[in-house]
């Protein structure tokens, strides 16, 4: 271990299995969906009112209006309904009930923390900062979602967590979206459909569309061209899945950050959203947008994605192009360097490199910039969030992958005004799993998503083994001292 001293914190981010979710519980067969619509239908008013009941009873307290969940769920199977009949609400609600069901979404873990700067200073006391922290939940069949927290950071350095909702609250997805038609015509050229399909599609629409253009092209399309062929058919179910893959998302205000949950929604998502890197990026002019870099993970293959928002109640769901947009770890510097944006990846699974863009939704040309290099990294390197600007560099927490797969947290210094020169690096991790740290979902394992500087002090929320989370302070000045002698 390195001599740099590490302040650790009294807190413990731990899974709450009581913090569920309603989702809908939906038979994949018809059948059973008509035998269980029917079996409720044959009730009395009498009866689904003292069922009813029993529902209410259980499960009211442990959700936020939970009649309006239910009649939900009820909308997604009322076209199976085979009766003429008017259906009371009662009725509505108890079949609702019956094709839901609670999802406990950290009940397996709460891990792999980013922070930044809240949104909101205000009230906040001189030298103090408000901060929020991003989390990846994860839960039955593990799958995983992004989770928030909100805290304080005295001018002393203390740090005080926020208390959280008893309730948590998926967003709204909204209904008809729009898209950017360059961009979404250069993701379907990588992904091999730039054809005479994918031209017919797009060719009628505007720069800017929506998803109920996109859909009256779709069907244009299809009907139009005969015979339908196998190379129409793919072409026009990719256009579909990229544009699912694109959505927004919102929250009410009246909602606290720790009841706002990001849920998998596309289908490249399914298994889960993992590792959000959240940075608060600000733009030449002053102006500021927070993004996060995610890995959506579907049970069979990786896609790294792109979350932008505002203020933490709207957000934009992107696909990343580029022909070097792979892997996990893309992290983007919180300003343009050099005039362009800059990104950190690790493309090929193995070691560090450097990207810069026009856009921050397209990524290509990556740089070599670091090798794993000492035993505890010699499996593979990465990064653990954003760089951070420090008047010495960039300083980049980093995560190396050695024996017996233990991951430990180490720390690099790159050139501010070119981050492809390394100034120093850590020799020894910063931080590895010790004693109980060492115990978890995967053993062995301390990982961070993203960090913050306040004062003098570097704050490094941290995850143990993917099960829970903890934060400790590092001195500012030590750690860019060992980093600029060469990390002894």
């Amino acid at each position: 271990m390195n001599a740099i001293r590490l302040r650790r914190h009294d807190l413990s981010i731990v899974p709450q299995s009581r913090r569920v979710l309603l989702r809908p519980f939906i038979p994949s067969e018809v059948h059973r969906i008509t035998t269980t619509l029917g079996r409720v239908l044959a009730l009395t008013e009498e009866e689904v009112t003292q069922e009813l009941g029993k529902v209410w009873k259980d499960f009211e307290s442990r959700h936020r209006d939970l009649g309006t969940l239910l009649l939900a769920n009820f909308k997604r199977v009322e076209g199976h309904v085979f009766t003429q009949r008017p259906l009371s609400e009662k009725r509505k609600l108890l079949l609702g009930a019956l094709f839901s069901g609670e999802y406990a979404l950290e009940s397996a873990a709460i891990f792999n923390p980013s922070i930044v700067a809240h949104p909101d200073q205000s009230g906040v006391a001189q030298g103090a900062v408000r901060f929020l922290m991003s989390l990846r939940a994860t839960g039955e069949g593990h799958i995983s979602s992004i989770e928030f927290r909100t805290g304080l950071i005295s001018p002393s350095g203390e740090i005080t967590m926020d208390p959280i909702s008893d309730y948590v609250t998926a967003p709204e997805i909204v209904a008809n979206p729009s898209y950017k038609k360059k961009r979404f015509s250069i993701k379907l050229a990588e992904m091999g459909f730039d054809n005479s399909y994918a031209d017919a599609v797009m060719t009628p629409l505007g720069e800017t569309f929506t998803l109920v253009d996109l859909t009256k092209m779709l069907r244009v399309v299809r009907q139009e061209t005969k015979p339908e062929t196998r190379d129409l058919k793919r072409t026009l179910e990719c256009i579909q899945w990229l544009a699912d893959s694109n959505y927004e998302l919102h929250f009410p205000e009246t909602l606290a950050l720790s009841e706002r949950i990001i849920f998998p929604v596309s289908p490249n998502e399914t298994n889960g959203i993992e590792d959000a890197r959240f940075v608060r990026f600000t733009e030449d002019d002053g102006s500021v947008m927070y993004y996060a870099t995610y890995t959506a993970y579907n049970g069979r293959a990786i896609l790294p994605q792109f979350i932008e928002t505002l203020d933490f109640l709207n957000f934009r769901i992107l696909t990343l192009n580029g022909g070097r947009v792979q892997n996990k770890g893309m992290a983007l510097f919180p300003r343009r360097v050099g005039g362009r944006y800059a990104m950190l990846s690790r493309y090929d699974d193995e070691n560090l490199f450097l990207m810069y863009s026009d856009s921050p939704y397209y990524w290509a040309d990556p740089q070599l910039i670091l090798r794993p290099a000492a035993m505890w990294e010699s499996v593979k390197i990465g990064n653990c969030g954003s760089p951070i600007e420090t008047e010495e560099g960039w300083l980049v927490i980093t995560h190396g992958v050695g024996p017996m797969r233990k991951y430990c947290i180490g720390a690099t210094l790159l050139d501010l005004d070119d981050p492809s020169r390394v100034i120093g690096r850590l020799r020894e991790p910063l931080l590895a799993p010790e004693g109980a740290e060492r115990e978890g979902y995967v053993p062995n394992v301390v990982y961070s998503c993203g960090s913050m500087v306040h004062g003098r002090e570097l704050i490094l929320p941290f995850a143990v083994s993917d099960l829970a989370s903890t934060i400790v302070s590092v001195s500012l000045d030590e750690l860019l001292a060992t980093l600029k002698a060469g990390g002894s």
